[in-house]
């Protein structure tokens, strides 16, 4: 049962609606990665990567309230839960401890990759179902591509 209602047809709320679900449990696990690791960077580079970590961070959950809105002004319930976002989250892992200042860089690196790589499959799955959805998308991965390029830039 869906209590709000869209104009989008059933079979277009369903793929944008599974488009909306899986970037925001990444992009919660995301930002769930880069505080871990903001909290445990170590390293000549520690200031520098701390401070840009917050960004990432700070971009995700502003970008996953807009995702997670979004679907439930298309009548789908959004689940942030930590199981569903462990169950289903594109991102590997990160160990416990201390990490050095370049290997953190190359973790969000990856990170940023696997999520950017699941979002434009998701731009490109909500073209023809929800434009608007698709601008969402759009712009969020702007913003974590900008980020997978500034990482990289620190690793040269």
């Amino acid at each position: 049962m869906s209590v709000v209602k869209s104009p989008l047809p059933e079979s277009a709320r369903k793929t944008v609606g599974e488009a909306l679900q899986g970037s925001l449990v990444d992009l919660i696990d995301l930002s769930l990665l880069a505080k871990q690791v903001h909290w445990n960077v170590i390293g000549p580079r520690f200031r520098s990567v701390h401070l840009q970590l917050d960004e990432v961070v700070d971009t995700a959950r502003l970008a996953s309230d807009t995702v997670a809105e979004r679907a439930s002004a298309i009548g789908v319930t959004p689940d942030g839960r930590a199981g569903t976002v462990a169950k289903t989250s594109g991102i590997d892992t990160v160990t416990d401890g201390w990490v050095k200042d370049g290997e953190v860089v190359e973790i969000l690196v990856a990170a940023l990759d696997a999520v950017i790589t699941r979002m434009r499959e998701r731009i490109a799955a909500t073209d023809q179902p929800d434009p608007v959805t698709q601008d969402i998308l759009i712009g969020i991965t702007a913003d974590l591509e900008k980020f997978h390029w500034m990482f990289q830039a620190e690793n040269v």
